[in-house]
C-alpha cells in the first residue's frame, strides 16, 4: 500500500476511537475519569488489558527477539502467570477492602504520608519512562513507513499522535479506556493472526512443520540452564513474577482498571482470564517471530531485532496484509500512552495534589485542575519520546525491562514491607531509603564484573532493588502492635 493509503487507514481508525470516546464520556465526571464509576464489566477489562499489557513493544520486540533468544521469553511468561495470580489473590483483596481509588493510599494507611508520596512519585517516574519508551517504538515505525515519505518531521508525528490521544481521553478517562482498549486489543490480535497465517501459507508450512524448522535453526529453545547467564531459567521465572507483581499489581494504570470493576470477585475473574489469554498470545507472538526468521532469508531480508517484522510485512507481503498490520500497529500504539496518561493524571491529582481530600474545592474547579494536569502529562510525553529518539536502541523491550528494574524496585519494596512485616517505619526517612535502593543497584550493575566474576545479572535486578528497599525500611522501623497492622492488611 502507498503511504497515503496507510495514512488514511490511520485516520479512519482514529475516527472510530473518537466515536467510542464520545459515546462513553457523556455525562462523565471525575469519578468516571479515575475509576469508571465502579461499573466496568470484568470481561471487557480482562480483554482490554491484554492490549495494555502487550503494547507496541510486545508486538514488535518479542517476535524480533526470537533470532537472539529463541523462545526463551516463555520462561518470563511462566513467571508472569505466578505474578498475576499473586495480584489476584493477595493484592486485589487488600485494595477492595480499603476501597481505594489510588492504590498508593495503602502506603499512607500502612506506613505514612511520606511513604505514600514516595510510592506515587516512583509510579509517576516509572510509568512516564516506560510508556514513552513504548510509544517511541511505534511512532518510529509509523514515521519510517509512512510519514518520512510524506515529508512530515518526527516531532510533528509525535505531537499529532499525542493530540489524538488527548482528544479521546480528555473527558472519559478510565470509562473510555476500558472500551477503547477492547477495540485496540482486537486490532492487535487480528494483525497477529493474519501475519502468522499468511507466512505459514507462503512457506507451505503447517504447525508441526514450522516448529520442526524452527527447532533445526535453533529458534525454539526455551530453557537456559547456565546459572551465570542473565537468561537462566529460575532467574527469568522469579524476575517475571516480580515484574508482574510490581508493574501490574503496584501500578496505578493497571490497577485502576481492575478496581473499576464493581466487585472483588469480578476483578479476580478479570486477572485469571487475563493470565490465560496472555500466555497464549505471548506464545503466539514467539511463534510469529520464528516464522519471520524462517521467511527472512528466503525473501532476502537482512533486518533483525525490532526491524524484522515491519521489514518483512512492508517489503514483501500483499497490500491487504500491510493494511491489517498497520491497524494492529496503531492498535498497539494507543494503549502505550492513553492509559498511562490517564493513570498519571489520576495519581498526580489524587496522590500529589490531594484532590480527593480537598472538600473546599467545588467539582468544576477539580475538573479544571484535572484537565490542566492531563495536558501537562501530554506535553511531558512529547518531550520524553523525543529523548528516546535521541537515545535509540536496537531492542526497546530490553530498555524497558532495565528501566523497570530501577524504578519499580522501590514500589516492590514498599508494598512487600507493608504486607509482609508487622513493623512501623520512621516515615520521614522513607524517601531516602527508596532513593538509595536504585543508586546501590546502579553501582552493583556497573561493577558486577568485580563483584560476581562470570555471573551476569539480568532481570533479577528488580528483585535485588526491592530487597534493598525492604532492608532499608527494616533498619528505620520498630515492632508495632499486631492488631493495628492486621486491621489494615
Amino acid at each position: 500500500m502507498s503511504p497515503v493509503s496507510l495514512f488514511f487507514v490511520v485516520l479512519a481508525y482514529f475516527g472510530l476511537l473518537l466515536g467510542v470516546a464520545w459515546w462513553t464520556s457523556r455525562n462523565a465526571n471525575n469519578d468516571s475519569f479515575f475509576i469508571g464509576n465502579k461499573s466496568s464489566n470484568w470481561m471487557l477489562v480482562a480483554f482490554g488489558m491484554v492490549g495494555t499489557t502487550l503494547s507496541g513493544v510486545t508486538f514488535i520486540s518479542v517476535p524480533g527477539a526470537v533470532g537472539r533468544d529463541g523462545f526463551g521469553y516463555l520462561q518470563i511468561t511462566l513467571g508472569y502467570a505466578i505474578g498475576y495470580l499473586t495480584v489476584a489473590f493477595v493484592l486485589l483483596p487488600l485494595y477492595y477492602k480499603l476501597k481505594l481509588t489510588s492504590i498508593y493510599h495503602y502506603l499512607d494507611v500502612r506506613l505514612g504520608r511520606r511513604s505514600y508520596q514516595s510510592g506515587a512519585a516512583f509510579f509517576i517516574l516509572s510509568r512516564t519512562l516506560g510508556a514513552t519508551a513504548r510509544l517511541y517504538l511505534v511512532v518510529a515505525i509509523l514515521q519510517a513507513t509512512i510519514l518520512d515519505s510524506l515529508g512530515v518531521p518526527f516531532w510533528l508525528t509525535n505531537a499529532i499522535i499525542l493530540a489524538m490521544i488527548l482528544l479521546y481521553t480528555y473527558e472519559g478517562g478510565v470509562k473510555t479506556i476500558v472500551w477503547t482498549d477492547t477495540l485496540q486489543t482486537t486490532g492487535m490480535l487480528l494483525g497477529l493472526a493474519t501475519c502468522t497465517i499468511f507466512l505459514m501459507h507462503e512457506m507451505h508450512l503447517d504447525l508441526a512443520g514450522a516448529l520442526a524448522q524452527m527447532d533445526a535453526r535453533g529458534l525454539s529453545k526455551i530453557i537456559t540452564t547456565d546459572v551465570d547467564s542473565p537468561a537462566y531459567f529460575w532467574k527469568q521465572v522469579l524476575a517475571g513474577a516480580a515484574i508482574t507483581i510490581a508493574m501490574t499489581g503496584m501500578d496505578q494504570e493497571m490497577m485502576q482498571k481492575n478496581i473499576s470493576v464493581k466487585t472483588l470477585g469480578g476483578s479476580q475473574k478479570n486477572m485469571v482470564t487475563l493470565t490465560l489469554i496472555l500466555i497464549g498470545v505471548l506464545a503466539s507472538f514467539l511463534f510469529l517471530g520464528g516464522l519471520l526468521y524462517l521467511y527472512a532469508p528466503q525473501a532476502g531480508v537482512t533486518a533483525t531485532g525490532d526491524k524484522i517484522f515491519p521489514a518483512v510485512v512492508m517489503g514483501h507481503l500483499p497490500a491487504a496484509v500491510q493494511m491489517i498490520f498497520f491497524i494492529a500497529l496503531v492498535s498497539a500504539l494507543f494503549p502505550s500512552a492513553d492509559g498511562a496518561i490517564t493513570a498519571l493524571t489520576s495519581s498526580f491529582c489524587i496522590d500529589i495534589l490531594g484532590l480527593k481530600r480537598r472538600d473546599d474545592l467545588p467539582e468544576a474547579q477539580r475538573v479544571r485542575i484535572r484537565h490542566r494536569v492531563h495536558l501537562a502529562f501530554c506535553a511531558l510525553f512529547l518531550v520524553m519520546v523525543m529523548v528516546f529518539k535521541w537515545i535509540d536502541s536496537a531492542s526497546m523491550i530490553g530498555v524497558i525491562l532495565k528501566l523497570a528494574g530501577y524504578t519499580y524496585g522501590p514500589l516492590l519494596g514498599l508494598f512487600a514491607f507493608g504486607i509482609l512485616s508487622r513493623r512501623t517505619v520512621q516515615d520521614k526517612w522513607v524517601p531516602a531509603i527508596v532513593l538509595a535502593g536504585p543508586v546501590i543497584c546502579a553501582l552493583i550493575d556497573r561493577y558486577q564484573d568485580i563483584l560476581f566474576g562470570s555471573y551476569r545479572m539480568g532481570l533479577e535486578l528488580l528483585i535485588i532493588n526491592g530487597l534493598l528497599v525492604m532492608g532499608g525500611l527494616f533498619l528505620i522501623s520498630a515492632p508495632a502492635q499486631s492488631e493495628e497492622v492486621l486491621a489494615i492488611n
